[in-house]
């Protein structure tokens, strides 16, 4: 699989170009997977060296984190049954990395927050979902 298609490396660099503005709170523009495990990373930047991106990782131990990491080696990683790390053709969001990374460090994962603001953006009125400041 392409992990970056020229679009979104586009969207990614624009991003980075942009990152020196204050207040700058980007959404991602793309999400990566183990197809066969729990890490998922949001990216929301593409550094020059075309390498380095920026965004939220989540490798399933219960503690995302906003940082920098690799794509180099997310693309070299090989995993079980001949599969790699995937790229989740289907993911759009409209919600800004500090609330992914909000919802993703009160609940544990990048997967679960998913969930949860899947629900909240349906308008699904849940008593189990706790508002994020309580």
């Amino acid at each position: 699989m392409i992990l970056l298609t020229p679009e979104l490396h586009a969207a990614l660099r624009a991003n980075d170009a942009a990152a020196r503005l204050e207040n700058f709170d980007p959404v991602p523009v793309v999400k990566f997977f183990n197809p066969v495990g729990a890490a998922t990373w949001l990216a929301t930047e593409l550094a020059e060296d075309g390498d380095t991106l920026r965004g939220l990782a989540d490798l399933g131990f219960g503690c995302p984190e906003e940082g920098s990491f690799s794509l180099s080696e997310l693309a070299s990683v090989r995993l079980p049954f001949g599969l790699g790390i995937e790229r989740d053709i289907h993911f759009q969001t409209g919600h800004p990395l500090s609330t992914w990374a909000g919802w993703a460090r009160r609940t544990g994962s990048i997967s679960t927050a998913e969930t949860l603001l899947r629900r909240l953006a349906r308008g699904v009125n849940d008593d189990e979902i706790p508002p994020m400041g309580g």
